[in-house]
């Protein structure tokens, strides 16, 4: 029988990369503050599965990871100019109300969407832009302090900092994932730091299976494709979750075109 997993904010660009990605590999139990489209839903996904509610909803979460066997959390506001008052309820209370009401079900392990953003103010004036370029040497791994670039950045270092601490004191394996930049089909169009931090949904999908799949106590890791101009390392990535990454931005235009597909004066 395939492990239950409950996904929250299963309606958003992550957890629709996932479930098109692996959909198939789980027993899904989906939350989301917004119905879902009929047509995001994996085979086997029945309506009892879905439940409309916030995760700031103590009562609702606790509904939805009674029985599962993992929590992949993404729900939160998204928004990198995210107000205080939206990053603390949705961000920090919720990610707290998910993680306390996981340990009490008994789940073996959390899985945390956190960003690149926990991590932006390490690119300064004197790093950047040659940080973004293949040749230069500069590397977060993620053994770093976070250093966010925004509200929503300091949420994500909490979401971390929280995983921490469930692990630590009720022995609970947490991944945290700071995603980088992903988008569907090809790298960000004419933008050099997106391109760095791609994360091509085939790779995004991939990466959450081994967070699902591998032996780790806890682990921050980053969620980039295997790209040649990177400023993140994926290498704890791949050792510690056996991460093995498809894609790589290098092999499409700065416009975003595959090169093989593109004129010759446009590679």
């Amino acid at each position: 029988m395939d492990a239950s997993v409950l996904l929250t904010g299963a309606g958003g660009r992550v957890g629709r990369a996932i479930l098109t990605g692996i959909g198939g590999a789980y027993d899904w139990r989906l939350i989301d503050r917004e119905p879902l489209a009929a047509d995001a839903l994996p085979d086997g996904v029945a309506d009892e599965d879905v439940i409309v509610a916030d995760v700031t909803d103590e009562r609702a979460v606790r509904e939805a990871v009674d029985g599962v066997d993992a929590v992949v959390h993404l729900a939160g506001d998204p928004r990198p100019n995210a107000p205080w008052d939206s990053v603390l309820s949705n961000n920090i209370d919720g990610t707290q109300t998910v993680l306390e009401a996981a340990v009490d079900a008994g789940v073996d392990r959390f899985v945390f969407a956190s960003s690149n953003h926990a991590v932006g103010a390490y690119e300064t004036d004197e790093r950047t832009p040659d940080m973004y370029r293949r040749d230069d040497r500069f590397r977060l791994d993620g053994t770093e302090l976070p250093r966010p670039s925004n509200l929503y950045g300091v949420s994500k270092a909490a979401g971390e900092t929280l995983g921490r601490y469930y692990h630590d004191h009720h022995d609970l394996s947490v991944a945290c994932v700071r995603i980088g930049n992903l988008t569907k089909g090809h790298p960000p169009k004419e933008y050099e730091r997106g391109q760095a931090m791609w994360l091509s949904h085939r790779d995004c999908a991939h990466l959450f299976d081994r967070c699902l799949a591998a032996d780790y106590d806890y682990e921050i890791v980053y969620g980039i494709s295997d790209n040649d101009r990177k400023y993140y390392s994926i290498e704890r990535a791949r050792e510690a979750l056996g991460y093995d990454p498809q894609d790589n931005s290098a092999e499409y235009t700065f416009g975003g075109e595959p090169k093989e597909e593109a004129e010759p004066d446009s590679a």
